[in-house]
């Protein structure tokens, strides 16, 4: 059975606060940014396949006073993402010694994709293929990134398990045919894994 991977908050650990809390010193204020100005259906967008020029310049226009603060987000998105989560390099690893192909789909910018790919190449080079919502412009949990992974990936549903850590997520996966499963940590990873056959 072939495991396909979540990336953020799977396999890594991604937390836009990190981005602004140096630039940011109050926290009221850090919260405030981070509710009413770069918020998550915003970052979306980027999942959805749309230029960050696109829309850093409507978000800016907007909130003329954080124009600065919005460009790093396109510039230092990197930093956001804070190395993997514990424990899961060894997952990733031991599933890959056992032969097990690895693959991922991701909510994840086109254009933020590639610079953190190449930096993390060592643990991606593991995996037989990526599909990402941004270069695709379809997104999770739309039953059509599932159905394309698959194709692409040259997978039967039944034979793979997809792990993300939302669970609607989860439910996109499971209404293809996936087997799928909602991750907390890597060691509750491993006991279900294991409970698949799939790890020892």
């Amino acid at each position: 059975m072939a495991v396909v991977f979540d990336v953020g908050n799977v396999l890594y650990a991604w937390n836009p606060r990190v981005l602004y809390e140096r630039l940011i010193e109050d926290d009221r204020a850090l919260d405030a940014f981070l509710r009413d100005v770069t918020t998550l259906d915003w970052h979306f967008q980027h999942d959805a396949g749309r230029p960050f020029a696109e829309t850093s310049a409507e978000l800016s226009a907007q909130h003329p006073q954080h124009a600065d603060l919005i460009a790093r987000w396109g510039s230092h998105f990197g930093d956001s993402i804070t190395g993997m989560m514990p424990g899961m390099d060894a997952v990733v690893a031991d599933l890959d010694a056992g032969g097990v192909p690895l693959y991922a789909i991701t909510n994840f910018s086109g254009e933020f994709w590639a610079p953190f790919r190449a930096r993390e190449a060592a643990v991606f080079d593991r995996f037989r293929g990526i599909v990402v919502s941004g270069d695709e412009k379809l997104t999770k949990p739309d039953a059509a990134i599932y159905h394309l992974a698959l194709e692409r990936f040259g997978l039967v549903a039944d034979d793979a398990v997809f792990i993300d850590d939302r669970a609607d997520n989860v439910a996109g996966a499971e209404s293809v045919g996936m087997h799928a499963l909602l991750f907390t940590d890597a060691e509750t990873l491993r006991r279900d894994l294991a409970d698949l056959g799939i790890l020892a």
